[in-house]
């Protein structure tokens, strides 16, 4: 992603977060240090030196806003965080604190498992609280064809076979015995799910485990 440190990244994203409450304003240093849970001096040596790197400009005694280079950076990390909140709630059903774990993930993400997970999920626009998340430099594939997809990440009109169902083998006899089983064929119309031309609702969370493969 870039050679910005997990410190750095942290300071971006608690800036591009306040950019999002206040669109327009400087962040000021006093703030963005209570948030890092740092002294101001050290605040403003952090932002002097993201602001030499062109990601953010520094109003002296004030304190910063982003430049593009830098919003773009900090809504990609902003992204990632969301993307594995998004994972850790609704696909692996984690119990413990998800902030934390997500926050401590999301530095360590590369351009491409971004995109696995983010494709796996089905390219959510918004998070749990239903805020916006970022879409800079955002890699969609929902084209392509042969390719194996979550249910949640089906295009509309697009024709599909279901091909694994990853869940429980009562929640599997369940939905068999809802007409719902692997090889039927699947298609979205006006958000809707239409499977063998019946009508079918499925949860958010079953939506992530029903793997069906675009033709």
């Amino acid at each position: 992603m870039s050679s910005l440190s997990e410190f750095e990244e942290m300071y971006l994203k608690r800036i591009f977060e306040a950019h999002s409450d206040n669109p327009g304003e400087i962040v000021r240093t006093t703030k963005l240090a209570d948030s890092m849970e740092v002294s101001p001096a050290s605040t403003t040596e952090m932002i002097q030196r993201l602001a030499l790197r062109d990601f953010l400009t520094y109003i002296p005694y004030k304190g910063c806003r982003l430049t593009s280079e830098g919003f773009k950076h900090a809504s990609r990390i902003k992204r990632r965080e969301e993307l594995l909140k998004i994972l850790l709630t609704d696909v692996i059903r984690f119990d413990g604190d998800v902030d934390e774990v997500a926050c401590k993930i999301e530095h360590n993400i590369g351009e491409n498992l971004e995109a696995c997970i983010d494709r796996m999920l089905g390219y959510p626009e918004r998070n749990k609280d239903g805020e916006m998340i970022p879409m800079v430099d955002r890699s969609m594939i929902t084209s392509s064809k042969n390719i194996l997809v979550p249910l949640s990440a089906l295009p509309e009109d697009t024709p599909s076979r279901i091909e694994l169902i990853n869940s429980s083998s009562v929640a599997i006899k369940t939905l068999e015995n809802a007409g719902i089983r692997i090889g039927n064929n699947v298609i979205k119309k006006s958000d809707k799910f239409f499977s063998e031309g019946s009508e079918v609702v499925f949860s958010r969370e079953l939506s992530f485990k029903i793997i069906v493969r675009i033709e």
